[in-house]
């Protein structure tokens, strides 16, 4: 069972009762969560001071940026009780289309941000459209447009690659430059997270997507417009991958049609190791981001402290089905918990 953490309608005690627990209990998640970072940061500090020096920290802060991204974006539609497979594939997709559009041309910056949150937002509505209004089931719907976007980036590049010897240098310094010190692409990542958190707590049609996803029925009764809602989550979902994208071909210059290849089950693993509940209506999307930068950091010190490639995937997937068991434990607790309040104040009645 998921948890109501916001909605259309005036909670009732229960309700209340049920959103307090589940807020603690993701707090407390998502607190741990930092522990572990911190603790995994030191540890590798240790072993390797380099790890901390400004370099360091910058590319740490650089590789983190687009799976942060990814992982807010996915966390809006994971909310819905839906999944996206297909955010790598659209990451490639818009980063060849992108490169291909300003290779040895002088176009600004603008307009290949614009350009990737356009091929973004298009997958996304073919995507939100099957599964919200067709109510296709979001696993096929998703790891279909995977396989068909792979198809038709593989058969546009036809093994070409974008060089960076062909990109604007605007666009370039975008993914490399920065602020006082302060990489571009951490200061933009940051301010799209801040602002979808803001969004998802603070507007009713944000918090009709925990609705959504703690119980679509009870949203439907309560006049939640889901197929709407769930397209535009797909929508939102699609313009951050397109956008990511963009950014991806200004981080690396060089672009091939694989890029971001097998990312999707990375981004997924972030949001659910973040404390969002794959069965939707629980979680935060600076849970996400945690979860995000806690596997990019396992992947740099696994580098630093030259462990095999290998190690990574497989400590991805065992954070994954802990953080899923931890999910099912908690939410029958929860469950249990509400019954014996429900039970009692029953009979205070």
């Amino acid at each position: 069972m998921t948890t109501l953490t916001g909605g259309p309608t005036t909670a009732r005690p229960a309700d209340r009762s049920a959103r307090s627990l589940a807020d603690a209990v993701f707090r407390a998640r998502e607190i741990s969560i930092a522990g572990a970072l911190a603790l995994l940061i030191l540890g590798t500090w240790l072993a390797n001071p380099r790890f901390l020096d400004g370099q360091g920290v910058k590319d740490l802060l650089l590789n983190a940026s687009i799976l942060v991204l990814l992982a807010v974006g996915q966390s809006v539609v994971v909310l819905t009780r839906n999944i996206d497979l297909s955010v790598g594939s659209v990451v490639g997709l818009s980063a060849f289309a992108c490169g291909t559009f300003v290779s040895g041309t002088g176009h600004g910056v603008l307009v290949v941000m614009l350009l990737g949150i356009a091929i973004g937002v298009v997958c996304g509505l073919v995507s939100g459209a099957l599964v919200g209004f067709g109510r296709v089931p979001a696993l096929v719907v998703t790891l279909g447009m995977l396989y068909i976007i792979q198809g038709l980036d593989y058969w546009w590049a036809q093994g070409d690659q974008i060089s960076a010897t062909d990109v604007p240098r605007p666009i370039l310094d975008l993914g490399s430059g920065g602020v006082l010190g302060v990489p571009y692409l951490p200061l933009i990542t940051v301010v799209l997270l801040a602002g979808t958190a803001y969004y998802l707590r603070s507007y009713r049609s944000g918090r009709e997507l925990y609705a959504i996803g703690s119980s679509p029925e009870a949203a439907r009764l309560a006049g939640v417009p889901i197929r709407r809602r769930i397209l535009a989550a797909y929508a939102f979902s699609g313009a951050v991958a397109g956008f990511a994208g963009a950014l991806w071909l200004a981080r690396f210059g060089t672009v091939v049609a694989d890029d971001a290849h097998g990312w999707e089950l990375t981004v997924v693993s972030a949001v659910v190791v973040g404390g969002v509940a794959i069965t939707g209506g629980v979680g935060t999307v600076w849970g996400a981001a945690l979860g995000a930068l806690l596997l990019t950091t396992i992947g740099s010190a696994l580098v630093v402290l030259r462990v095999d490639a290998f190690w990574q995937g497989a400590i991805s997937g065992a954070l994954l089905l802990a953080a899923i068991s931890v999910d099912r434990i908690v939410n029958l607790r929860m469950t249990a918990a509400l019954r014996k309040r429900s039970a009692r104040h029953g009979h205070g009645a």
